[in-house]
């Protein structure tokens, strides 16, 4: 099994599951990643998913076993159809998707991780952009979303040089969100996405969808967009408990519609 899913209060965590390989991604555990993404979005229950790896590392990105096999697939197949339907779900799906990275995050396995909406990662873990190691270029979103998260300066050189970066280093330059004790990961991650989770979930889903579209729109075009999805949003029940929750002085309880 390439995946190992659980699911408790409202979150759904998605475990890479190839400890012997530093979880670094075969075929099969590309396709199940994309399935298990698919039956997140499906499924009304699940209101925040958690992204991390099994043993020591969250994911050493592909394995090199598979793609320098001749009979394995080719470099452009790994690329177009692994990597990039993982990127696509992840960033269209309209719950809150957090990469919780446990350990070496390298290569796709990296790029994976900065695509999620947030990062929470072990202060003993690292993030690697390790194509130019083996003369590859970076992939699975790499090279779009790292330069607009440090800048450019920071970005290509991270990437022509492959330098290791700690996670604490990664949370100066705000690569990821934080960086965490290792002995307190467990119960961070799990306090953040229950409580991402019991938040209106359709909201943040707008807002995701909102945060996605700035990426490439004029601030005329992005203007638009805020006043079509905050009408979308004004007309869900959570709008309707919200306020009428701050109205009576008691805590919200959203229910994701």
């Amino acid at each position: 099994m390439g995946i190992i899913t659980s699911n408790s209060n409202g979150v759904c965590k998605l475990k890479l599951n190839r400890p012997e390989v530093f979880n670094s991604f075969n075929k099969a555990m590309a396709l199940e990643l994309q399935n298990a993404l698919d039956n997140c979005a499906a499924d009304d229950s699940i209101r925040a998913i958690v992204i991390t790896g099994e043993g020591k590392a969250f994911c050493a990105g592909q394995d090199l076993a598979e793609a320098t096999d001749p009979d394995g697939p080719e470099l452009k197949s790994i690329v177009k159809d692994h990597y990039n339907p993982i990127i696509s779900k992840i960033r269209t799906l309209e719950k809150p998707v957090i990469a919780a990275v446990n350990g070496v995050a390298a290569g796709a396995g990296a790029n994976i991780a900065l695509a999620c909406d947030i990062v929470i990662a072990k202060k003993s873990a690292s993030f690697i952009q390790a194509f130019s190691k083996i003369g590859l270029i970076p992939d699975s979103g790499g090279t779009f979303f790292l330069p607009r998260i440090i800048g450019m300066q920071k970005a290509m050189a991270l990437m022509m040089t492959g330098d290791k970066v700690g996670a604490e280093e990664a949370e100066e330059m705000g690569m990821i969100y934080k960086a965490v004790s290792d002995d307190d990961f467990e119960t961070e991650v799990n306090k953040f996405s229950t409580k991402v989770a019991l938040m209106p979930t359709r909201g943040l889903g707008l807002t995701k969808l909102a945060m996605n579209q700035s990426l490439t729109n004029s601030l005329d075009e992005q203007l638009a967009v805020e006043g079509r999805l905050q009408t979308e949003a004004g007309s869900t029940q959570d709008f309707k408990e919200g306020c009428t929750a701050f109205l009576e002085k008691r805590r919200p309880n959203f229910i994701g519609k």
